[in-house]
């Protein structure tokens, strides 16, 4: 008998899936809670116990006894407790093998009805691949060398009413991994794995932080002015203090607000949002690490960058070499270094009389197809030439240096040249992966800046940073002469893991809202 729980179960399935889950996926789900009740009802399993505990995890186990042989194995008698998914099922009469797994590795377990008796072994039978289970025993080699669990007793700890995606097929289906990564974490063990990686890379970062000195800081993630980069904002309103506030497009003007404070070495690990378009490289919520160095330039940040990454890759795959979708990377230092304008003239094919003549530099930019509006300054014509032709060029580790003033309102003026900024811009195989400068603590000359900023919105720019002059007032007091700069912790991670999109590196990625036909067929693809 199914109860009202169950009912509402199926049916949620169903509407999930729409007409062929009826036929199918809402047909799986009712047989698997069918199972379960008459499991409850005649051999008195407990409903979701939570009283089990486990000693031993799968690589934990592996590291125990992989390296011993079967004879060997016959003397030990110390019993694991382990617990996991199942995920495979051989069955050979009076005999069974399964496949389990956990965070850390999966592992082969031998069930036998002479082990566990009539009953237990009964139970065992009616249990489905998905549910997960405690199972505890003796390490054993089978013939063929597979250690295994010899279970010797086990219990059912949570059903598994959804069946996982047929087994050769699995789970391969873009768009479906990203909406259902749970899923896509249990039945993929390369992703589980990108997922450990970007721990692993954040856990070194914050080590090598740590090392310099640095203290990690949090800052508001909600803003009565977006500041700190260039980009439009997502909006929202606190009801209480009724006022429009905004999701931080970067955290950058409350951590130099912190330099001014004293604390001249800070960093944050965190969440930025921006308003913009998604794609393999974009998603409107995403991480950086930031961080701010008193009595630094940005060339010091340049040193401090290109060791921090150096160190991070030895860390993770033991070489400085690494392949990246078909192409190998080489993080040997030191790093290449060209300026803005060298590189549009040598991998832009630019006329260098552009590089200081607007309608010469609006010219070459029509002959690549790329058209700007009237309005538009030199500095961010040339940057628009940048990103259409050069960045994808920049495959090797490389510091682009001295950007345009246009485009950095708030980057220090280069001493020798006003017309740029001290910033870099780090790119690896066509990416932009950090962006730093040396500050402008010049109170009088960020307000011009942000003045300027200021008239570029009101033309119609809606990424031009506003005016906060709470920050303005903060420089007044005296911010030392700083470095600061942002890294992006998701592309970083696309590098390091070899994956092709962003999505891939974030766990629960932003996605359009499904149609009915689409979510059909997502319940296809599962129940098949």
């Amino acid at each position: 008998m199914l109860t009202p729980w169950s009912i509402s179960s199926i049916e949620t399935s169903i509407f999930l899936g729409g007409v062929t889950a009826l036929e199918d996926l809402g047909r799986l789900v009712r047989q698997r809670i069918e199972k379960y009740e008459l499991l409850k009802a005649e051999m008195g399993l407990p409903h979701f116990p939570n009283t089990y505990r486990k000693d031993t995890d799968v690589a934990a186990f592996v590291d125990l006894y992989g390296g011993r042989d079967l004879e060997d194995l016959k003397t030990v008698t110390d019993i694991h407790r382990m617990a996991g998914r199942i995920m495979a099922v051989r069955s050979f009469g009076k005999a069974s093998f399964i496949h389990f797994q956990d965070t850390s590795g999966r592992l082969q377990a031998f069930f036998e009805k002479a082990t566990l008796g009539e009953r237990d072994y009964e139970i065992f039978k009616k249990l489905d691949i998905g549910d997960i289970i405690g199972l505890f025993g003796t390490p054993i080699k089978t013939r063929t060398g597979e250690l295994t669990l010899h279970v010797k007793g086990f219990e059912l700890l949570t059903k598994s009413f959804q069946p996982l995606p047929e087994k050769w097929h699995g789970l391969k289906d873009v768009e479906t991994r990203y909406r259902q990564r749970y899923v896509d974490l249990i039945m993929n063990p390369e992703v589980r794995q990108t997922f450990l990686t970007r721990t692993a890379m954040i856990k070194a970062m914050r080590a090598y932080m740590d090392k310099l000195g640095f203290i990690e800081v949090e800052t508001p993630m909600m803003q009565g002015i977006p500041g700190g980069a260039t980009a439009k904002p997502f909006k929202t309103h606190h009801n209480a203090l009724d006022m429009d506030l905004y999701m931080r497009i970067a955290p950058e003007l409350y951590l130099k607000r912190l330099v001014v404070g004293g604390l001249e070495r800070v960093y944050e690990i965190n969440r930025n949002f921006r308003n913009e378009g998604i794609s393999t490289r974009h998603n409107p919520e995403f991480t950086m690490m930031e961080f701010y160095m008193a009595y630094a330039t940005y060339e010091d940040l340049m040193t401090l960058t290109e060791e921090m990454l150096t160190s991070l890759v030895r860390e993770l795959f033991g070489t400085l070499t690494i392949t990246y979708q078909g192409t190998e990377l080489d993080f040997t230092p030191p790093w290449r270094r060209v300026s803005v304008r060298e590189a549009l003239v040598q991998y832009a094919g630019l006329d260098p009389a552009a590089l200081d003549d607007r309608k010469a530099a609006l010219r070459e930019a029509e002959k690549r197809g790329i058209l700007f509006e009237d309005r538009e300054p030199l500095g961010k014509i040339l940057m628009g030439i940048f990103d259409e032709v050069v960045e994808g060029k920049l495959i090797q580790p490389t510091f682009v240096t001295h950007y345009p003033l246009e485009v950095s309102p708030l980057s220090r003026k280069n001493s020798k040249d006003p017309g740029i900024v001290d910033r870099f811009e780090l790119y690896i195989h066509g990416r932009e992966i950090a962006n730093a400068f040396s500050e402008l603590n010049d109170p009088a000359d960020q307000k011009n800046r942000f003045l300027m900023q200021l008239q570029q919105r009101e033309a119609g720019d809606e990424e031009a940073h506003g005016m906060d002059e709470d920050y303005i007032t903060a420089l007044e007091y005296g911010m030392p002469p700083t470095a600061g700069e942002g890294i992006g912790i998701d592309r970083l991670v696309m590098l390091l893991t070899d994956s092709p999109s962003i999505r891939d590196v974030i766990l629960f990625p932003h996605m359009r809202r499904r149609e009915t036909g689409e979510k059909q067929e997502e319940a296809e693809k599962i129940g098949s």
